[in-house]
């Protein structure tokens, strides 16, 4: 569980991040929606370290990460998994040699054990025999799958995922927020998810941060986002194509 307090963030005197409050579930898919600028990658880069906040705490399992040692912050970041907006897999390595190199860095384990770890993840995102190719001989949606192997194998308790469709097919979308979602509840992972895309909110939408000009100005599920009579969020999800047939439907009793 990640539990926000009150998180305050500016730039040049400029407060993006009005003091928010929200409480990440393990085992559960959080996603963090919005407009552009409303403050999701400033959020996400303060709950990863990389920005500081001007006022405000996150806390790990119960404990701010503020009064972490530089020991626990270095053992805090094995315990998180990243999947980037482009996949961010390195060009020059095979797709084993990717998913095998959060092992490398951060754990003392023996090749062999590497390579069945290594072999047990690309079998748990459907790369079997994938193991030699480059990231430019396979497709987008592939390769978000190796994204996704190299950010579990080392068994996480944090899985971020930044706009983890972005660049793919409706269809492959759907299959890459299925496996997060199947994977943090095998897992009891607490992932985190920003997201722009409505399929993602109606697929694997359990628990949701809707955000608007740095403030938290909506949550709830998948489900109650149907029902919020705040235009500030039916003005936002009802933009969506998908939304607009969702509602139709709702509303001729389908």
């Amino acid at each position: 569980m990640i539990e926000v307090k009150n998180l305050r963030k500016a730039f040049n005197g400029e407060e993006v991040l009005k003091g928010l409050n929200f409480v990440f579930d393990r085992g559960k898919t959080n996603l963090i929606i919005g407009q552009s600028g409303s403050g999701k990658s400033v959020f996400l880069k303060n709950m990863l370290g990389i920005f500081t906040p001007e006022e405000g705490t996150i806390e790990y399992d119960g404990k701010p990460y503020s009064e972490f040692t530089d020991e626990e912050r270095r053992e805090l970041r094995k315990e998180i998994g990243m999947v980037f907006q482009g996949g961010a897999l390195f060009d020059s390595m095979t797709v084993k040699e990717n998913v095998m190199f959060p092992l490398k860095m951060f754990t003392k384990m023996k090749k062999a054990e590497m390579e069945e770890r290594v072999d047990n993840v690309l079998e748990r995102v459907n790369l079997v025999g994938a193991d030699d190719k480059m990231p430019s001989e396979i497709s987008g949606g592939m390769q978000k799958r190796v994204s996704i192997a190299r950010a579990i194998v080392n068994r996480p308790k944090y899985l971020f995922c930044d706009e983890p469709n972005s660049g793919l097919d409706p269809t492959t979308a759907t299959v890459i927020d299925n496996l997060i979602q199947k994977i943090t509840h095998e897992f009891d992972i607490t992932t985190i998810i920003i997201t722009h895309d409505m399929n993602s909110v109606l697929e694997i939408g359990e628990k949701i941060a809707f955000l608007k000009d740095g403030l938290l100005a909506w949550t709830g599920t998948k489900d109650e986002i149907f029902k919020t009579q705040d235009k500030t969020v039916t003005d936002f999800v009802y933009s969506s194509d998908l939304f607009k047939k969702v509602r139709k439907a709702q509303l001729k009793g389908y």
